[in-house]
C-alpha cells in the first residue's frame, strides 16, 4: 500500500496547485511534518519548496488571519 499522496496520484508537488498544497498546511498555515502528512522525504522537500514558492507569489498566505480585539 502506497502511503505517499503524490506517488499514489502519480504527480509531484507544484506551486500552482494551491488546492493540493493546502492539504499539507495546518490551520495556522504552517507546513505539516512528514509524520503527519505521510509523504516520503523526497516529496516532502519538493512540497516545502512548492509551498514557499506559492507563498512568495501570494497564492498562499504566510499566516492565518488572527483577529485581535
Amino acid at each position: 500500500m502506497i502511503k505517499d499522496y503524490f506517488e499514489k496520484a502519480g504527480t509531484t508537488p507544484d506551486y500552482k496547485d494551491v488546492d493540493t498544497l493546502t492539504k499539507f498546511v495546518s490551520s495556522r498555515m504552517r507546513i505539516v511534518s512528514r509524520d503527519r502528512s505521510g509523504v516520503n522525504a523526497k516529496n516532502q522537500r519538493k512540497l516545502s519548496k512548492a509551498i514557499k514558492h506559492a507563498r512568495y507569489l501570494a497564492l498562499l498566505p504566510f499566516t492565518s488571519y488572527q483577529k485581535t480585539e
